[in-house]
C-alpha cells in the first residue's frame, strides 16, 4: 500500500469531515418539524351566507352516458369520432376515441367542449362571431370550429360536449347536440 503525503491526509480528511458534517446537518434539518398548520376558519355553509354560491355540475356517470349516447349518434351514420365532455370550469370529465377516430380528433374534441362551456353557445355559432373579433381565436385552449355545445341548466353553463373528427364541423356538431339532448332523458 502506497503511503499518503501529510498533505494528502488532511485534504482527505477535511473531506471526510465535511460530508460527515453535511450528512448530520441534513439528517437534523430532514427531522425538524415544522409547527402545525392553523385550523382553516369553518364557514357556514347555509343558503342565507352571500360568501357562497351553489353550483351544477354532472356527474362522471352521466358525462360518460351523454359521451356514448355521442358516439352511438356518430356510428348510426358510419362515422368515427371523439367525444368529450367537461365541465363548467373546462376541466374534462370524460374523453372517449371511437373506433378509427383521428389522431387529432382527442385533442380538437376536448378544445371544442372548453370554448363551447366558456361562451354558452355552440361553436358553430361561435365562428361567426370571429369576423367581428378575430383574436378571440388566439385565447389558448379554445378551438373555433363546430363541433362543441353547452350544457344548460336554466340557462347556465354546466358543461360542453365536443366532438372531432367527422368531415364537417356540421356532423360534430350533429353529434354533440345529440349527447346534450340524452341528458334531457
Amino acid at each position: 500500500m502506497k503511503k499518503l503525503s501529510p498533505r494528502t491526509r488532511v485534504v482527505t480528511g477535511a473531506v471526510v469531515v465535511a460530508a460527515l458534517g453535511a450528512g448530520a446537518f441534513g439528517a437534523m434539518s430532514a427531522s425538524a418539524s415544522s409547527p402545525a398548520a392553523a385550523p382553516a376558519a369553518a364557514v357556514k355553509a347555509d343558503t342565507g351566507n352571500r360568501n357562497l354560491q351553489q353550483t351544477t355540475h354532472l356527474t362522471v356517470a352521466a358525462a360518460t352516458e351523454a359521451a356514448q349516447a355521442t358516439l352511438d349518434a356518430a356510428k348510426k351514420e358510419n362515422q368515427r369520432i371523439s367525444v368529450a365532455v367537461v365541465d363548467r370550469n373546462g376541466n374534462t370529465i370524460v374523453s372517449l376515441r371511437g373506433d378509427g377516430a383521428g389522431p387529432q380528433s382527442p385533442e380538437s374534441a376536448v378544445k371544442k367542449a372548453y370554448t363551447a362551456v366558456s361562451w354558452n353557445a355552440p361553436t358553430s355559432e361561435l365562428v361567426k362571431r370571429l369576423e367581428q373579433a378575430p383574436n378571440l381565436k388566439d385565447i389558448p385552449g379554445t378551438l373555433f370550429l363546430g363541433g362543441g355545445a353547452p350544457v344548460q341548466v336554466k340557462g347556465a353553463p354546466v358543461a360542453g360536449i365536443g366532438v372531432a373528427g367527422a368531415p364537417s364541423g356540421d356532423l360534430d356538431e350533429k353529434f354533440a347536440r345529440a349527447g346534450v339532448a340524452s341528458l334531457a332523458r
